[in-house]
């Protein structure tokens, strides 16, 4: 199951992907129902199907496919340095304001704030950065099912509902700029996220899975997603110890090595260039530079 929130001719909606088409399950106000189906779990999945088998359909090349989260004025909780070949590379550029450790002790927390979100397909507006410093950050982000508060890392799966996929993109010298990460990181149409979500039980063991990023199709990043330094049970026990994370609260997981900084010189986007994250079983988050 792929669930999908996308625009046509006739609007917005909420749908299911089957092969090349979508099964219409709404077009009435598509956050609130992903936010419904989210909170309804399995007995929700489960009913989206038998929905789905008489829904009418759509041709899935006629839409166009948004970041499927329940609200645009939610932040997306990310993770920095992540990778270890990550944190050494980003350690080494010049551009790390985090410290003096290349290798964090605990986990490094920051936001993009929900109005640099874009779906896939949409363009990277590398206009918006005035500094010409654009780099790609290829992610697996967890979108969570229901509220979590002091969850154990033991406990951490029963509060995940599914995965999606996240282009972490950043203005280089905005973030080094400005210490704090949210102006380099949140500039509008910084955020590609998706291009659906596929529910955490038709995915096994997502530990064993890799992660591919490409430009202009070629490849930049690829690491398996079991080499999280801190891994998923670990972050949502880190963040629910102080906070209260709710269903549809998506969190980034980190970027691997092989971004733009980390080449001699950097290799930045620029207009015409093409970004794709691919998660095998999850899907590939494709966006243009404009």
């Amino acid at each position: 199951m792929r669930i999908a929130v996308f625009t046509d001719a006739e609007g917005a909606g909420l749908g299911l992907v089957d092969d090349d088409e979508i099964a219409v399950m709404t077009r009435d106000d598509p956050g609130a129902a992903l936010l419904g189906l989210i909170e309804a779990g399995a007995a929700g999945l489960a009913d989206a199907r038998t929905q789905a088998a008489g829904a009418a359909r759509v041709a899935l090349g006629s839409v166009r496919l948004g970041p499927p989260v329940v609200s645009h004025q939610r932040p997306v909780i990310c993770v920095g340095k992540n990778y270890r070949a990550h944190a050494e590379e980003f350690h080494g550029s010049g551009f790390d304001s985090t410290g003096k450790a290349a290798i964090p002790e605990h986990p490094v927390i920051f936001a993009k704030l929900g109005s640099s979100l874009i779906g896939q397909g949409a363009p990277i507006r590398s206009g918006m950065d005035p500094t010409g410093t654009v780099d790609y950050e290829g992610e697996l982000a967890v979108v969570i099912g229901r509220r979590a508060h002091k969850v154990s890392k033991a406990a951490a799966q029963e509060v995940i509902f599914g995965y999606t996929l996240c282009n972490d993109v950043t203005s280089r010298v905005l973030q080094q700029t400005h210490n704090q990460w949210l102006i380099g990181k949140s500039l509008d149409s910084f955020c590609p996220l998706g291009p659906w979500i596929v529910p955490a039980g038709e995915v096994p063991d997502v530990t064993a899975l890799e992660l591919v990023t490409t430009v202009n199709g070629e490849e930049r990043q690829r690491a398996a997603l079991c080499d999280l330094i801190f891994d998923i049970p670990a972050l949502i026990e880190t963040l629910s110890a102080t906070m209260t994370l709710y269903p549809g609260d998506i969190i980034a997981t980190g970027t691997p090595a092989g971004v733009g900084i980390g080449f001699d010189p950097p290799r930045y986007l620029r207009p015409g260039d093409r970004v794709a994250v691919t998660v095998p079983g999850i899907g590939t988050l494709t966006n243009p530079v404009a």
